[in-house]
């Protein structure tokens, strides 16, 4: 098996090109040995907030704590539920259960695969306190009616924009629409700190003050404890880090949708459906995914040539074994689970160049076809 030539994601590549500012805002931080919810912390809180159209930020230590902690600022818990998708990464749900909530799953769009908002007045019941649409892949969820809905009916609205970070919706980015929004800051994201971090972003300032209260054990001041919270703070390592990268943030997702564009132009008529940007969003590619058939075979196809795919998300968060017991069953959500069926991620990162590019398109050129004429 050879070494792959063009990875899924190059971290090191990214990496190489910060790699003097990134040591020397470490060494900063570990002169001062003021190592979590230091100066670098709020500031990455504040230009955060800022890049995202928002008042507040509050940084913590990923992104399922981030969602987590929205949840638990907006005192949802056992008996109530929350408006989801199904395809997304299970952290999504998870944050939903730890707070002793019920998960409550719609369909998505066929093309965008993100939240159906016209199947949400199907599931709304006298329990529902919340909508937690997904921004995947990068690209935005139709935040329009789904704010309208949620209006209409008295919800809280928490985004999970954790692929999506400078995405939009009509000229909005993306954490600027709901109650809170929770982004993850996993190394491999658009903007990824060496590890583990999340943020989340609101305009309320009560929400904001709670959701701070919550990350450090429930304090204001130490050893003063007003709430049940728990340990969700951003270590000043990782915000000396995400400093140091914000500034690049645009001008990397402008690299990923020069490389979304090539893709397009040269795979749309050999896959089966390659990633759509609705004429009121912007699309800033965490992920470029595919449809293909025999995909399992298709990636195996890659791997020998050392291209790296993988699946986001192979199997719909209800059909887990872990969500058994919400009692959905297969055919509950057909979309949702016709696209796992296909779907395959291709190389995306702002670094990859363009002979790297070419040789995914020509990989997956040759190998469609091989596949068609074996079938």
């Amino acid at each position: 098996m050879p070494s792959l030539k063009v990875p899924l994601v190059d971290l090191r590549a990214q990496y190489m090109t910060l790699k003097g500012e990134i040591l020397r805002a470490f060494e900063e931080v570990l002169d001062s040995m003021q190592l979590f919810l230091g100066p670098r912390t709020q500031a990455f809180e504040e230009q955060f907030a800022a890049f995202c159209g928002c008042r507040y930020g509050v940084g913590n230590s990923s992104g399922t704590e981030a969602l987590a902690l929205a949840l638990r600022a907006c005192d949802i818990g056992p008996g109530d539920e929350v408006i989801t998708v199904s395809n997304t990464f299970i952290a999504t749900v998870e944050a939903i259960a730890q707070v002793g909530a019920t998960p409550v799953f719609v369909d998505v769009d066929p093309e965008t695969y993100l939240m159906d908002w016209r199947q949400l007045e199907r599931v709304v019941t006298p329990r529902t306190r919340a909508l937690l649409p997904v921004h995947l892949y990068g690209h935005a969820v139709e935040m329009g009616p789904v704010m309208e809905f949620a209006r209409s009916h008295n919800l809280r609205v928490i985004e999970d924009a954790s692929q999506a970070h400078g995405a939009t919706y009509q000229g909005q980015r993306v954490g600027s629409f709901g109650d809170i929004a929770c982004f993850s800051l996993y190394f491999s994201k658009n903007i990824g700190a060496f590890g583990e971090a999340g943020i989340c972003t609101t305009n309320d300032a009560e929400l904001a003050a709670k959701m701070r209260m919550l990350r450090d054990h429930g304090s204001r001041v130490k050893y003063h404890h007003d709430l049940i919270g728990g340990n969700w703070r951003m270590d000043e390592l990782q915000a000396a880090a995400l400093l140091v990268k914000l500034p690049h943030l645009e001008r990397w997702n402008e690299a990923r949708q020069v490389h979304a564009r090539a893709y397009t132009e040269q795979l749309r008529d050999v896959v089966e459906a390659v990633p759509v940007e609705r004429p009121w969003g912007t699309h800033v590619f965490c992920y470029y995914v595919v449809q293909v058939p025999q995909r399992d075979r298709f990636r195996e196809a890659l791997e020998q040539e050392g291209i790296g795919t993988n699946i986001h998300y192979p199997i719909p968060i209800h059909l887990q074994p872990c969500c058994a017991r919400y009692g959905y069953q297969r055919g509950s959500l057909p979309v949702t689970e016709a696209a796992a069926e296909r779907i395959v991620s291709l190389p995306m990162y702002p670094e990859l160049t363009p002979e790297q590019r070419q040789m995914v398109i020509d990989a997956v050129k040759r190998n469609v076809s091989l596949l068609a004429a074996q079938a």
